[in-house]
């Protein structure tokens, strides 16, 4: 049985191992940026790729999130005759927290899956090293329109997971629930802030960053086959995740402390 304490110094080393080439990997695709030939091709592709093609998902999510904290609010507010607040609340938790990390987990979950997929397969099968043999830089190339891409398109997601969410938030609270729609939307103008909504796209510009980056460093750095591109794969998915949520609450005590 191996040591507690050498396990413990073995994963810190990994950890930090990997740390380290994420940070390498994001600086060099921030650098490669302004670093010619400009492939706005392979931008665009990505933004689709990323962005549009995660719309129904997000819309879904949203929708449904929206929906579900008016009818639990709902139960929750009457017990105290606080209904008026119910739009508020939707509308707050929506652009503070669950707009930017439910996009965020939705996108890694369809897309960042995707990207280390396919930048596992490439590896595995010597694409990657064919790019460097055509003096090609893999990591302007590759990785450098996928990192801003989700840095571009998670935002305009969490916009359009916000506006769904309050809409279906409204149509339970107004419609199904029978409250006030003057009371409803009036509380939500008054203590909805346009800091509330800055700082969700705040975040959603890191979860963007994260994502995609990790997602590609993962597929970029897997070996092993097939069973490796699987691998890469689920670590990706897995380490993506909780980066969003622990980044979330780093950034929320941050943003409205």
């Amino acid at each position: 049985m191996e040591n507690p304490v050498e396990l413990l110094g073995g994963f810190s080393l990994r950890l930090l191992r990997e740390m380290g080439g994420m940070a390498v990997m994001f600086v060099q695709a921030m650098l490669y940026t302004f670093k010619p030939p400009f492939r706005f091709r392979l931008l665009l592709k990505q933004m689709e790729f990323i962005g549009v093609k995660s719309t129904l998902v997000v819309l879904l999510t949203g929708l449904f999130s929206g929906m579900v904290l008016a009818l639990q609010g709902y139960y929750g507010f009457r017990k105290f005759g606080g209904e008026s607040l119910l739009g508020a609340t939707v509308a707050l938790s929506l652009v503070r927290e669950l707009g930017p990390v439910l996009t965020g987990l939705m996108v890694t979950a369809r897309a960042g899956s995707a990207i280390a997929a396919e930048l596992g397969t490439m590896r595995v099968t010597e694409q990657i090293d064919a790019l460097w043999a055509m003096a090609v830089n893999p990591v302007h190339y590759l990785v450098m329109p996928r990192i801003w891409a989700g840095i571009l398109m998670l935002p305009l997601l969490t916009i359009l997971a916000d506006v769904i969410g309050i809409l279906g938030g409204y149509f339970v609270g107004v419609i199904l629930l029978k409250i006030n729609a003057g009371i409803f939307v009036a509380k939500m103008r008054a203590l909805v802030e346009l800091s509330d909504i800055l700082n969700g796209l705040y975040k959603s510009f890191v979860f963007g960053a994260l994502l995609t980056l990790i997602g590609c460093y993962k597929g970029y750095h897997a070996r092993g086959g097939a069973e490796g591109v699987g691998r890469a794969t689920t670590e990706a998915v897995v380490i993506s995740s909780i980066s969003i949520l622990v980044g979330d609450y780093i950034l929320t005590s941050l943003l409205f402390s």
